[in-house]
Order: C-alpha cells, then structure tokens, then sequence
C-alpha cells in the first residue's frame, strides 16, 4: 500500500495515473523524501550520493518495461532540486513515466526543480510521459522549472509528452537534445494556462548525424491575464529534417509569444517551422451552439479537444 495521505494520492493520480503502487521499476517520492522504491532484474534504482536525486540504469535488451518516478508535493513552502539520470542501454524499448503534483493550500511558495538527463542506447526506443498538476487554495505560488537534457546515440528514438493543464503558477521548462545518426525524437507538448500564470519554455535541438530528424510541436492555451513565451530552436548539423509548430488560442487578455529559430549549418538540413496563434474561431462557437450548448460549454469543449 501507498505510504501516502489522500491529498498525495489524488496527486499521484492526476499527473501518473496511479491509484496503487505501479508494475515494474518505480521510485515515489512524497514532501522531498522517497515512500517507496521497486527494482527489476533489468532496470536499477540507486540513489545518489553527492545531490538529492537517482540513477536508473537500464540494461541492453530491455523491452515492455517501465519505469515511474512521480513526485507530490503537499507541504506549503517546500522548495526542491532533483537530479535524475537515466542510462538505458542498446536495443532497449520502454516507458517512463515522471511529472510532479504540488497541493499548497499555504502562504509560502511551493516549487520542485527536476533536472532530468537521457542517455539513450543504439537502436533503443523511449517513451516519456512528464504531466505537471497544481491545486489547494493557498496564497503560496505553485512553481515548477523542469530541465530535460536528451542524448540519442544512432538509430534511437524518443517520444516525449509534456503536459500541463491546470493549477501551476510559474514554470520555466528548458529542454536540450543531440541527436546522432539516424536518430529521431518527437516532442507533443500540451499547457494551458489561466489566471497570472506564466510560463516559459525553450528548446535547443542539435542534429548532429546523417539522417537525424526532430518534430516538436506545442499546443496551448492562454486565458485570463496568463502569458506564455515558446522558444524553438533547432540546428541542422548534417543531412537532417526538423520540423517545429506553435498552436495556439489566446482567450480574455492571455498572450503568448512565440520564437522560432531554424540555424542550417548544411547543405542538406531541411528545416520548417509553423505558427498560428489566435483566438476561437466564431463559427467553430455557432456550430456548437446550435446543439444545444452555451457559449462557455462550446468553449471548453472545443479546448478540450485541441489539448488532447
């Protein structure tokens, strides 16, 4: 049974969908301590010894396996840095599954830093699933600034879900890739913001080898007075695709920016970007209307769709 209170546990579900202790290879961690922690014959845990954070190691040959490394957060003012590695090994095909839940129903600032590394085998396939959540009623600001750093030897591949959907105040994602040979990494990420909220998020692609390719879209929501900023860089290092989207719908008095930056350093680097950013389209609302819902229903219905 989960060493967690009902606050922790409603976390835990909303950002890794776990109602119980998972299958496979797992490390919870709760208020800045571990409550619970799983290895497999294949896939290690150890905790390290000179910052707060783990190693989890892979073997070559893994396949169908999983690894979730969730974190809730529900004691106002607790501020976190955790540093996790991950070395998944040649010929590998498996699932991670991080993200982080902050409850603050306090008058201090609540915030946890994850700063996540991948080093991804030859031919190996990954997929990572990071969902952010805030809730609780407090004054105290909900804050989560994630690092991701991905490191793809030839032939790997790596599909990356980013999710933030409700309840975080302040983020500031950074995410860097180097890409070798044949490489590919796929990035879907989904934010909607509301309130004040801010968020910021930037990418660094490197395409490094022959016949390496990136494709990272983000779609998101601004309403109220929230902001947003995306910056989307990528450079084509060899003969290489990379593709970047920003699609957006800004509502009340949201803003988002969006800052494309394609760097060709080959002949042969085929690079685009795409961009739309603007609000419900009227005729989307009216044909909604006509069956039977309310402005307000046909709104969210319509973001529901476009987040998913």
């Amino acid at each position: 049974m989960l060493k967690m209170d009902a606050v922790q546990k409603q976390l835990l579900q909303e950002v890794a969908e776990l109602h119980d202790i998972p299958e496979g290879a797992y490390n919870l961690r709760a208020n800045g301590e571990s409550v619970g922690r799983n290895s497999t014959a294949n896939i290690e845990i150890v905790s390290k010894t000179d910052v707060s954070g783990i190693d989890i190691k892979i073997k070559s040959g893994t396949k169908n396996e999983s690894v979730h490394i969730p974190v809730v957060l529900s004691e106002s003012g607790l501020k976190e840095t955790v540093y996790n590695d991950f070395y998944v090994g040649d010929d590998c095909d498996v699932l991670i599954v991080a993200g982080c839940g902050i409850d603050n129903c306090g008058n201090q600032d609540s915030e946890h830093d994850g700063v996540h590394r991948f080093f991804v085998g030859k031919n190996s396939k990954v997929r990572y699933v990071e969902k952010h959540y805030g809730s609780g009623d407090g004054t105290g600001k909900r804050v989560l600034n994630p690092v991701t750093e991905v490191y793809m030897e030839e032939n790997s591949t790596v599909d990356m879900e980013m999710v933030q959907i409700k309840g975080v105040d302040s983020t500031d994602r950074k995410t860097i890739a180097e890409l070798k040979a044949g490489a590919k990494l796929n990035v879907r990420e989904r934010l909607m913001t509301h309130g004040d909220q801010q968020a910021l998020s930037t990418y660094q692609v490197s395409l490094n080898g022959d016949g390496s390719a990136a494709d990272v879209v983000s779609r998101s929501v601004a309403r109220d007075n929230s902001y947003q900023k995306l910056d989307l860089c990528v450079n084509g290092n060899a003969a290489c695709t990379g593709h970047t989207e920003c699609d957006s719908i800004i509502m009340d008095n949201g803003r988002i920016l969006a800052v494309p930056s394609l760097e060709a350093n080959s002949v042969d680097a085929a690079l685009v970007h795409e961009a739309a950013i603007g609000k419900i389209a009227g005729e989307q609302l009216i044909k909604l209307m006509t069956l039977g819902l309310t402005e307000a229903e046909a709104e969210e219905q319509i973001i529901n769709g476009f987040l998913k």
